[in-house]
């Protein structure tokens, strides 16, 4: 048993499979030869005539390159400049018209049939320019605004005086006080456009 106990105790070193014997007999593949060249750089030396014509091509392609180069810069410049002188420009007639019946066709198309046919009918060009013309000059704004206060303070005056005699009255006070309001209002606006030179 003896030298059983001796063949199984193995010294390590000794035997076959230990780890440190693998790692000695596995090749160094980690470490990198140094070697050194010591031959020097040769050079090949190629006929003059092969040079220039290498020098040749590589300047032409160079100056293709920055021609392409430039025209591309041209191109964006020019781009450029029609795009701010667009910006610039003033909007044509022509221009607004288009752009107002597309913009009428979105809204129209969005509205309910009903209303749909009456915006077509107030929308129409002889409408439009009627109302605009009535609305510059018999129309006015301080004219209707300055018809209806004056209408308002007579008819009150008017009512008041007549119930107080026992006067009856026509129904034409009403409208004889707008009149007059309105009148008084055309011809504040009348000064005041002549002295603020305003429309």
């Amino acid at each position: 048993m003896s030298n059983n106990q001796e063949n199984l105790r193995i010294d390590p070193e000794k035997s076959v499979n230990s780890p440190e014997k693998n790692i000695e007999q596995q090749p160094k593949i980690y470490e990198k030869p140094e070697t050194k060249i010591d031959k020097p750089e040769t050079s090949i030396e190629l006929p003059s005539e092969a040079i220039e014509s290498k020098t040749e091509k590589a300047r032409i392609e160079a100056l293709e390159i920055a021609k392409s180069n430039e025209n591309k810069n041209n191109h964006e410049k020019k781009v450029e400049k029609q795009s701010s002188s667009h910006k610039r420009s003033s909007i044509s007639k022509k221009q607004r018209e288009n752009s107002y019946k597309q913009t009428m066709n979105h809204i129209q198309n969005e509205l309910p049939p009903n209303s749909r046919a009456f915006s077509k009918i107030i929308h129409n060009k002889v409408i439009e320019k009627t109302s605009d013309i009535v609305g510059n000059t018999i129309a006015r704004p301080n004219a209707i605004l300055a018809g209806a206060f004056v209408a308002f303070i007579l008819t009150l005056l008017t009512y008041t005086v007549a119930k107080t005699i026992g006067y009856a009255l026509s129904g034409f006070e009403t409208i004889a006080a707008f009149i007059i309001g309105w009148i008084i209002g055309i011809i504040y606006d009348y000064f005041r456009v002549l002295f603020t030179n305003r429309n």
